[in-house]
C-alpha cells in the first residue's frame, strides 16, 4: 500500500511516510493509491465485530504487516482505546422518531477526534521508538482537535507538540483542555485570529522545506492521513448498527449524517462507501456553507468572513480534505486537482468543472443549520427522549428533524428529499457538556462530569499571538529554541 499526493507531483510514500507528513510536498494530501474494496461475505463477516475489532481491520488494509505486524497493529490499537470511558468505546443511542445516534466523544477530551488521534499517537510513538527519532507536531485547532492531539502526545520525549488556539473562538471548556496540560513537551499558543487564520502560519513553516525537514514537522490535523483511516470505522460502525438485516442481495442502505467543519469524517465515509460500504451520506453544516454550496452548486468559494456560530468547532471556511473528496470522485486525477487547487489558491474562489460536480451530487447530500435550528433541534431533542446534544451533533439532527415523516415519504425541503424509510444514523462529534453557552441559550440545564468541572481550578498556560505580529516567525523561534533540549 502506497500513498501518493492528490497534486501528483511528490513520489510516493510508505504508511510511515504518510503518518510523519503535514502537507505533501507538493501543497497537496496524500491518499491511498489504491482503495480496498469489500465483497458482501467480508461486510456480513464485519458486522459481528465489535467497534475495537472494526478499527483494526480497517486499519490491517492500509498498514501493510511488514510495517507493522498485525499482532502489534492490535497491541496498539488496545492501547489507544485504553483510557476511554465506554466499554464498547463508542455508543449508539436510540431515540425517538427514528433519531440514531453513534457517540464518538467517550474518550479523555469528550470528542470525536480523540478516537482517531489516540491511534496515532501509538503509530508515532511505534515508529519513533524503533528508530530513535524526534518530531515537531504543529496543529491548528478550530476546538476539539488540539486537546484530543495534546492528549495523545503528552509526556513524550520524542515529540513537542505546538498548538494554535483561535482565542475568543473556542469554549472555555475547550480552551481549558489545552492550557491546563502543563508538560514539557505541550506548547500552546492562543492567538488573536479565526480558525482559518491561524492556518496560514502553520502551512508558511511546513512550505519552508529545509526548516520543515531540520526540525522534523508534522501535522495532527486531519490533514494527517492517520486520521482519516482510523475514522472509515466510524462509518461501518454506524452501517452495522443501523442496518435492519444483511441478510438481503443487495445489502441494504443506510444514511450516516455527519457535522462536517475540515471534511475529514465525511472524507472517510466517501472512502468506506468506495470500498464498499452502502451508505448514503449527508454533510451537514453550521452557517459557514461552503460544503453545502460545493455540493448543491458546484460554488468552492470563500464567504466574506467566518460566522461565529454555537458549532464553533466547525466554524471554518476551507474545508481542506474536500481535495481528497474530489480527487477520490475525479478517478485520482491529479493534474485536475493541481489545476484546481492552485486556481482556489490564488482567487478563493472555485466553479467545480460540471462532470466533478455530478459526480459530488451523487456521492453527498448536504444541509445547513442556522443557529436557531441547532437551538430548535437540541430543545427538541430533550424535550422527547431527555438528551442533551451538543450543537455540532443537533446540526445532525436538525437535518433528521427536517426530513418528512412515513406518510409524507417526498416533499422538497430547503435540505433536501429523500425516503424516511431508510435507516439513519446521525453522528455525534462532542459531548454536550463541552458547550454549556449553547445549552444554556437553549434553555437548558448542562450537566458536568467531574473531569470537565475540575478544569476551572487547574493551573494554565499559554503564549499569546497577538494580530498584527508575525506568527510563523514566532513559531519558528520557539521551535529552535526547544530544539537546544533534544
Amino acid at each position: 500500500m502506497e500513498y501518493v499526493s492528490t497534486r501528483g507531483d511528490a513520489g510516493a510514500v510508505d504508511f510511515e511516510g504518510a503518518l510523519f507528513s503535514g502537507y505533501a510536498p507538493d501543497g497537496g494530501l496524500f491518499m491511498p493509491q489504491h482503495i480496498p474494496s469489500l465483497d458482501g461475505d467480508t461486510l456480513r463477516r464485519w458486522s459481528r465485530l465489535s467497534y475495537r475489532e472494526l478499527v483494526k481491520e480497517v486499519c490491517s488494509l492500509f498498514i501493510t504487516a511488514e510495517l507493522v505486524p498485525r499482532s502489534t497493529l492490535n497491541d496498539l490499537i488496545d492501547r489507544a482505546f485504553s483510557r476511554f470511558r465506554h466499554k464498547d468505546v463508542v455508543h449508539l443511542s436510540r431515540l425517538k422518531d427514528g433519531l440514531n445516534v453513534l457517540e464518538l466523544w467517550h474518550g479523555v477530551t469528550f470528542a470525536f477526534k480523540d478516537l482517531s488521534l489516540s491511534c496515532t499517537g501509538q503509530f508515532l510513538q511505534y515508529f519513533l521508538e524503533k528508530k530513535q527519532k524526534h518530531v515537531t507536531i504543529l496543529v491548528g485547532t478550530s476546538g476539539d482537535t488540539g486537546s484530543s492531539a495534546i492528549e495523545s502526545v503528552r509526556g513524550q520525549k520524542n515529540m513537542d507538540i505546538f498548538v494554535l488556539l483561535p482565542k475568543g473562538f473556542c469554549t472555555q471548556i475547550q480552551e481549558l483542555q489545552m492550557t491546563t496540560v502543563i508538560e514539557d513537551n505541550v506548547h500552546v499558543f492562543a492567538a488573536h485570529g479565526n480558525s482559518d487564520e491561524i492556518d496560514e502560519p502553520i502551512k508558511e513553516l511546513f512550505a519552508d522545506v529545509d526548516f520543515a525537514r531540520k526540525y522534523n514537522l508534522m501535522s495532527l490535523n486531519s490533514v494527517n492521513w492517520s486520521r482519516i483511516m482510523v475514522q472509515i470505522a466510524h462509518h461501518f460502525y454506524a452501517y452495522f448498527q443501523c442496518a435492519p438485516s444483511l441478510d438481503t442481495t443487495p445489502l441494504p442502505v443506510v444514511e450516516i449524517v455527519v457535522p462536517t467543519g475540515g471534511g475529514g469524517n465525511i472524507t472517510a465515509g466517501c472512502i468506506a462507501q468506495k470500498m464498499g460500504l452502502p451508505i448514503q451520506l449527508v454533510a451537514v453544516v453550521n452557517s459557514n456553507d461552503i460544503i453545502h454550496r460545493t455540493v448543491q452548486h458546484g460554488d468552492f468559494s470563500l464567504s466574506d468572513s467566518v460566522k461565529a456560530t454555537l458549532a464553533s468547532a466547525m466554524d471554518i471556511q476551507e474545508p481542506y480534505n474536500v481535495e481528497r473528496i474530489l480527487w477520490l470522485l475525479s478517478g485520482s486525477n491529479s493534474c485536475l486537482m493541481k489545476t484546481l487547487m492552485e486556481r482556489f489558491n490564488v482567487s478563493k474562489s472555485l466553479k467545480l468543472p460540471e462532470d466533478l460536480h455530478r459526480k459530488l451530487s451523487e456521492t453527498l447530500r448536504s444541509c445547513s443549520a442556522s443557529d436557531e435550528d441547532i437551538v430548535r433541534a437540541m430543545q427538541r431533542c430533550w424535550e422527547e427522549n431527555h438528551y442533551l446534544l451538543c450543537p455540532h451533533s443537533a446540526v445532525a439532527a436538525h437535518y433528521h428533524y427536517s426530513q418528512p415523516d412515513g406518510a409524507r415519504l417526498h416533499q422538497k425541503l430547503s435540505c433536501f428529499s429523500f425516503l424516511f424509510s431508510t435507516p439513519r444514523c446521525c453522528l455525534a462529534p462532542a459531548s454536550a457538556a463541552k458547550f454549556q453557552d449553547a445549552l444554556l441559550r437553549a434553555g437548558l440545564v448542562p450537566q458536568l462530569p467531574p473531569e470537565i468541572t475540575a478544569l476551572t481550578a487547574m493551573e494554565t498556560r499559554s503564549t499569546p499571538l497577538e494580530r498584527g505580529e508575525d506568527w510563523a516567525q514566532a513559531l519558528r523561534e520557539w521551535i529552535e529554541a526547544m530544539a537546544q533540549r533534544w
